[in-house]
């Protein structure tokens, strides 16, 4: 936290220097429209962070955290010391100072000290030449994006601190952790907060912006994660303004929605943006732009021409889960059967560690899309749709059944997820929505999330070594620990 607080002043190694050699120091910067757009498209960059140090140190992002403490996938990669932190979450070996914590804790807090710059600079004296109507778009952005960031901190850590304003550096160490209650209450507060001044549509010109749309499937989200039954049909209520403003449509082709060449589609509600337009390489590993995920769960040295020939092979599918999916229309869309592929066309590849021959198919590098600038490995440009319509249908339809809503409503948007790929009308109970959930959204990093929330973890994860009470939660990193008034989450001390 003390390293992100510095972020914005210098983007050197060092954060010590008062006066950053070609760098605008804070106090002297947001003085115009310009400058003030920078910080916020700054304050949205850890969004798509994968990295925080270094691949072998700690390559993480969101999703692939998500995919390994899941049921869905393994660690795999090279081998068992193959990114130790993701290999610690596939054996929930976790410690503080052992798993990839560090770059998620690091990631969101630095989103928090960036919006709240932000909301400071713009609470301040008026900008020359920086309309109301833009200022006031601006402050949503940056309270929605705040909201976004500690949902994702309590959600993972549960017991993280609460901060509202820039905290010097000096008072950085004093910090100590709110109530998980506190925390939702300010996501809940800033959303509601954001949503009025947040454009319904957006230009494509500012594609990767949130809108009020994402707002609300935040707010319901942060609602239904608390899992108080008596507010339900609140959740369910703000999941159907999304779900009901004609502004989304599922796309009428499953495997349409994952194409590089569709970003932004009529289902997207929440994208995280990727791009290879700043050409990067190994040696800017903080400013990757592009998807490295996707070269992470490509298959390893693949001989033939759809794939990029030098994947890394992590996250394989799991056995379990490649037969769970296996007669379900979205299959072919969700797993890919290398092992199958490879013996048809001739081909090969190298079986990587817990190698099952089956891969994920949404993510998969096609070679179709390899960058023709920077290192390819690094320039994947496949966003990460972090909230899509057929999760906000289902999500609506948890919400009415656990709330004991209008159960007509809930059948409607089951049928309609399931219709979509040919699939006939089954009740909307729970079980069913839960596991339509599974089908529809594999691999997508929320399937850990549902597990734990929905208290199915302890059972379906024990094959994982998943310890209940504990295992719920990361750790909170060790350094964040240190000299701090910090204190870690149970069963990790």
């Amino acid at each position: 936290m003390a390293v992100s607080i510095q972020s914005l002043i210098s983007c050197q190694k060092s954060f010590i220097e008062t006066t950053p050699v070609g760098e605008f120091l804070q106090s002297n910067y947001y003085q115009t429209p310009t400058q003030v757009y920078a910080g916020i498209v700054a304050a949205y960059n850890p969004l798509g962070w994968q990295y925080y140090n270094s691949y072998s140190d700690e390559y993480v992002d969101k999703q692939i955290v998500a995919n390994t403490l899941g049921d869905e996938c393994f660690a795999g990669g090279g081998g068992a010391t193959d990114v130790p932190g993701l290999q610690a979450c596939n054996k929930y070996s976790l410690s503080g100072a052992v798993g990839p914590q560090g770059t998620l804790f690091n990631r969101n807090y630095t989103g928090i000290y960036r919006t709240n710059l932000m909301l400071q600079v713009l609470s301040g004296p008026s900008i020359p030449g920086l309309s109301t109507a833009l200022k006031n778009r601006y402050i949503a952005e940056m309270k929605c994006l705040r909201a976004y960031y500690y949902f994702d901190l309590v959600t993972l850590f549960k017991n993280v601190p609460l901060t509202l304003t820039p905290i010097p550096l000096d008072q950085a160490f004093s910090l100590t952790q709110s109530k998980p209650a506190s925390v939702y209450a300010q996501i809940e507060k800033d959303l509601n907060d954001a949503i009025l001044a947040l454009p319904a549509i957006l230009q494509s010109s500012d594609y990767g912006r949130v809108t009020q749309g994402a707002a609300m499937a935040i707010l319901g989200k942060a609602i239904l994660f608390q899992n108080n039954t008596s507010r339900m049909q609140e959740a369910a209520n703000w999941f159907e303004k999304v779900n009901s403003s004609g502004i989304y449509q599922l796309q009428a082709n499953f495997a349409s929605i994952f194409d590089p060449a569709n970003k932004f589609n009529s289902e997207s509600v929440f994208e995280v943006t990727h791009s290879f337009n700043v050409g990067n390489d190994w040696s800017n590993l903080q400013g990757v732009t592009g998807n490295m995920y996707v070269e992470m769960v490509g298959p390893r040295t693949y001989t033939g021409s759809t794939y990029y020939s030098a994947g890394w092979s992590f996250n394989p599918i799991t056995p379990s889960f490649q037969q769970f999916m296996h007669n379900d229309p979205r299959y072919q869309y969700t797993v890919l059967d290398i092992d199958s592929l490879t013996k048809a066309n001739g081909t090969s590849y190298i079986p990587g560690y817990q190698n099952t021959g089956f891969f994920i198919a949404k993510y998969a590098p096609l070679a179709q899309y390899a960058s023709t600038t920077g290192n390819q490995a690094l320039n994947f440009t496949n966003d990460y749709i972090e909230i899509r319509l057929a999760d906000t249908y289902l999500m609506e339809a948890e919400a009415i059944v656990r709330g004991g809503g209008n159960l007509a409503t809930a059948q409607s948007y089951l049928d309609q997820v399931r219709a979509r790929v040919g699939l006939p009308s089954i009740p909307a109970t729970l079980a069913n929505i839960y596991t339509e959930r599974e089908l529809e959204l594999a691999t997508e990093g929320h399937r850990w999330f549902d597990l734990v929330r929905t208290g199915q973890a302890p059972t379906v994860l024990g094959f994982k070594g998943f310890t209940a009470n504990k295992n719920e939660i990361l750790p909170i990193p060790l350094d964040e620990l240190n000299n701090t008034k910090l204190v870690q989450n149970p069963g990790y001390n």
